[in-house]
């Protein structure tokens, strides 16, 4: 059983979870899924529940049977975050694994983190914890968790466009009509910095004037961003597409010239390792764990920005091939909850 976000929107942490359910059930097993934030859209799925509340969160835990209870949890880790794992851990009864999202946590909290604090405490209730860098391995030492507790694995599959799925014209036709296509993916919140990407479109269009802007994802930011985009000379530049499915970003994601991340508050994102796979060159707020191959800005500096868009746009676009899928990581996943039950999973 995983608990995790679940789409939509898509997001990082979610795309692991189902990424991870798919292995499960290639091998012939059940995967459950109890999502722990609000969905924007649901449809009734087998095994999959939408709890309104944490009362019913509980009542769920309770009530599913589970070999293994994997946890999924990113971003800040206040309080009643910690709560939540507590609860979590104690359903586990000693089966519980919690993959660690969380890489502008790591960053704050690496080098103070104490082991007799409330998140040592709570974090030590885990038999397992994945480790998605090892800025993580580092920080959950200093709290107290056991070596062979850590998991080191990247939270990403490797896997190219799935050619029997077409884009929308919409889509397809913004992207063909715009050079360089840019392209950003993401929750539309403050921590991605989408104002200013919408701002420094202005410098970009007058040193490439046929440049465009689309920026995939769904948040609180929607109408906001909607009414700043309207207000601009170039609003037919940029499309604010709403939730896409994941075949359709990876698609879109493939045709870009350049991929957008521009963030006060990341860890390691699925669309950066998505877009290096893909060879498509990405932009990216520097923030000390960005994967190698990523052209790095400082935070907040539109003038990087658009210099950076410029000088990757003069790179000539290589001709996308086809490269089969890597699954490896989650199948480490696997391996992990074999060896907490104690059974071939």
């Amino acid at each position: 059983m995983q608990l995790t976000p679940y789409p939509p929107p898509e997001g990082g942490i979610s795309r692991n979870a189902l990424a991870i359910r798919d292995e499960l059930r290639m091998n012939g097993h059940r995967c459950s899924i109890i999502a722990t934030a609000k969905s924007s859209h649901i449809t009734p799925e087998p095994d999959v529940y939408h709890p309104p509340s944490a009362i019913e969160l509980v009542k769920l835990l309770a009530k599913i049977k589970f070999d293994v209870l994997h946890v999924h949890v990113g971003g800040e880790v206040p309080a009643r975050i910690l709560a939540f794992l507590a609860t979590c851990a104690a359903f586990g009864r000693g089966r519980s694994v919690l993959t660690f999202h969380s890489g502008g946590y790591a960053i704050e909290h690496a080098a103070k983190a104490q082991p007799r604090s409330f998140a040592a405490l709570v974090f030590r209730k885990y038999r397992k914890i994945i480790c998605v860098n090892s800025l993580m391995i580092e920080m959950f030492e200093r709290f107290g968790v056991k070596k062979e507790s850590l998991h080191l694995i990247a939270p990403f599959v490797h896997q190219s466009p799935d050619e029997s799925i077409e884009l929308p014209a919409k889509l397809k036709d913004f992207a063909e009509k715009h050079q360089p296509f840019l392209l950003t993916v993401c929750l539309l919140e403050d921590t991605y910095d989408l104002f200013m990407q919408i701002d420094a479109l202005d410098k970009v269009l007058q040193k490439l004037p046929n440049a465009g802007l689309m920026i995939v994802g769904s948040g609180s930011l929607e109408e906001r961003l909607k009414a700043a985009i309207a207000g601009k000379s170039y609003a037919e530049r940029i499309f604010l597409t709403g939730d896409l499915r994941h075949p359709l970003t990876l698609h879109l994601i493939n045709r870009a010239e350049v991929l957008l991340r521009t963030t006060l508050f990341d860890g390691d994102a699925i669309a950066v390792r998505e877009a290096l796979f893909l060879e498509t060159p990405v932009v990216a707020t520097d923030n000390r764990m960005r994967p190698d191959g990523v052209h790095l800005i400082p935070m907040r500096d539109a003038d990087s920005l658009v210099e950076a868009i410029e000088d990757l746009s003069k790179q000539k676009r290589k001709i996308k091939i086809e490269k089969p899928a890597d699954r490896s990581n989650v199948i480490k996943v696997l391996k992990v909850y074999e060896e907490l039950a104690g059974a071939n999973v």
